[in-house]
């Protein structure tokens, strides 16, 4: 497909109607059910959602590196310039030329764990150069000076020296800022961030946020931040996909979410945010844990837990998207023109969002 066919050249990647399920013993493990979300070129998606919400699945989906017990469906579009043309990117084959192409060299990916995403028998600068070997150019020499240069980039001094060192060398916030060297020293067009601050004190995670957002400039990518902590959304996002077990349950601007959050589970995401302040009182918290993605009925996956379910609605049926404006989505049974749905105590009850 030409890129001239797409309807919006803004948009880099989309994902659409993406499904992950793991066949079990026990039944179908519906990791990731019906995602879809647009990517802007130069823009940051923000990804969040408690743990075991299947984010890192969608994530890892996007450029094939689940496990093969994964059943992966739906498409992954993106908009390669260099081809001038559209790609769907789960019709690749996971070990194949073309994927192999596209992984590491036009979308790169930060794990969440640096040092267990680092070969321990390698050093620093083999591990980067490798990338930049396969994808960039075939002089070691050529390849070890942008290798020092891009440790240079994101803040490690002596990178001379350091470049030939192992990742148990360095500290947590040195093998984080070297993770993220790796995955620019190619230049993708989409950087996949896992969580690159969940291990991280709060002031090297200030300074992490800080990079990603010049290196995000100077390079003019794409980002797909993915996290836990609306705190950080609110700091590095443009545009936020709230996930619950396995679907997008709202996506809006992040103005918009923070300002005027609609769904019962985003609502009560912004409300734990701890606020500097207040008086002393217990930080709220969502009752109940996120179920088991097995087996699961049509109906919403959040009822169990939200304060303004509806029997006989909320747990009868599939939860439709309803799209409030024009960049606003929102999946719930309270803003649907059913018969017998009243908003009156629902809006009575919300709560004003959090000043970020």
């Amino acid at each position: 497909m030409r890129c001239e066919d797409r309807k919006n050249n803004d948009i880099l990647l989309e994902v659409r109607n993406l499904k992950v399920h793991i066949k079990l013993d026990e039944g179908i493990l519906k990791a990731v059910d019906g995602v879809s979300f647009p990517i802007k070129r130069g823009k940051t998606m923000g990804l969040v959602g408690e743990s075991g919400c299947g984010k890192s699945l969608t994530s890892k989906a996007i450029i094939s590196i689940n496990p093969d017990i994964c059943q992966t469906t739906g498409e992954v579009l993106f908009y390669d310039s260099e081809k001038n043309e559209i790609i769907n990117l789960l019709e690749l084959e996971k070990d194949s030329a073309e994927i192999r192409d596209i992984r590491g060299k036009k979308i790169s990916m930060i794990f969440q764990e640096p040092m267990t995403a680092f070969s321990p028998l390698h050093t620093i600068g083999n591990q980067i150069m490798e990338n930049i070997l396969i994808h960039k150019m075939k002089n070691k020499k050529e390849a070890k000076e942008v290798a020092i240069n891009m440790l240079k980039r994101v803040g490690i001094a002596d990178a001379e020296k350091r470049i030939n060192q192992y990742p148990h060398e360095f500290s947590g916030g040195m093998r984080q800022r070297a993770m993220i060297a790796m995955a620019l020293s190619c230049n993708p067009d989409l950087l996949i961030a896992d969580e690159p601050t969940t291990a991280l004190d709060v002031t090297i995670q200030a300074q992490v946020l800080e990079l990603m957002n010049q290196l995000q400039k100077e390079y003019e990518m794409a980002i797909l931040f993915i996290t836990h902590n609306l705190g950080v959304i609110a700091e590095i996002c443009d545009e936020v996909a709230v996930m619950y077990l396995g679907e997008i349950v709202e996506r809006a601007s992040v103005k918009e979410l923070f300002r005027n959050p609609r769904h019962p589970y985003t609502k009560g995401l912004i409300k734990s945010i701890p606020k500097m302040g207040r008086k002393k009182e217990r930080l709220y918290s969502i009752e109940g844990n996120v179920p088991l993605p097995l087996d699961l009925p049509p109906a919403c996956h959040f009822y169990e837990r939200c304060e303004y379910r509806m029997d006989g609605i909320c747990n009868k049926q599939k939860v439709p998207e309803i799209q409030l404006s024009e960049d606003h989505m929102v999946k719930c049974f309270l803003y649907n023109n059913y018969d017998n749905i009243k908003q009156d105590n629902y809006i009575k009850q919300e709560t004003e969002a959090a000043d970020v």
